[in-house]
């Protein structure tokens, strides 16, 4: 097993011939769970795509879960985005992404989401279409149908992009509430510039000038 679940090594990436990340290095031991502050612009979610086997660095070494290939890593990680990452789908689609999930196992997860209640008032119930892009859902639903995703996956990486930022306080509260239960013994990168919406078993990372230190 290895000793670490997140293993960055000297990672460069730029976007348009500009630098984004520069000789960046994190280490993050199985079940840490690491939040990683910065400003806006800073890198934090570019970070996070490599992570989650989406993006592939200029140069550098990338292991998560004991995995260096990006189709491999993204068999690893789920991933909860800030921006609105629906399918023009089902909702059932949309959490289950194809793979074989019983009925109990998607309400168990939309209940930890906090969309239960709304998904069981629609027609159509989880067989609802969110519409192209999900146009056909608030940002909030839209987000939350994200986390039951992440729920569904069951991977051992958890990778959280500022997932409750399109929610109010008191539903954002009970979600972080719910992702903190579930994600026990799994390995967390969670970047926000928000540190309030961190719990207190995180480690802290600061993302600046293209690199990642303890905050």
């Amino acid at each position: 097993m290895c000793q670490y679940a997140i293993d960055l090594e000297d990672i460069f990436y730029s976007y348009e011939g500009q630098p984004v990340l520069k000789k960046l290095s994190l280490k993050i031991r199985q079940g840490e769970h690491a939040g990683i502050l910065g400003d806006s612009g800073c890198g934090k979610s570019t970070l996070l795509k490599i992570l989650a086997g989406l993006y592939e660095p200029d140069n550098g070494k990338v292991m998560v879960a004991g995995m260096d290939a990006p189709k491999r890593i993204r068999e690893q990680v789920a991933i909860v985005m800030q921006q609105n990452s629906l399918f023009p789908m089902s909702i059932r689609d949309n959490i289950s992404c194809g793979h074989d999930i019983s009925e109990k196992r998607l309400w168990e997860a939309c209940e930890s989401a906090r969309i239960a209640q709304w998904v069981d008032s629609l027609p159509d119930g989880l067989d609802t279409c969110v519409g192209e892009r999900g146009n056909q859902v608030s940002g909030g639903q839209a987000q939350r149908i994200q986390i039951a995703r992440a729920i569904c996956k069951d991977a051992p990486v958890i990778l959280l992009d500022e997932p409750v930022s399109a929610l109010d306080r008191d539903t954002g509260r009970l979600v972080l509430c719910a992702l903190q239960k579930l994600t026990a013994g799994k390995t967390v990168i969670h970047v926000t510039h928000h540190p309030e919406t961190l719990g207190g078993t995180y480690v802290l990372y600061r993302m600046e000038g293209g690199r990642v230190t303890h905050a």
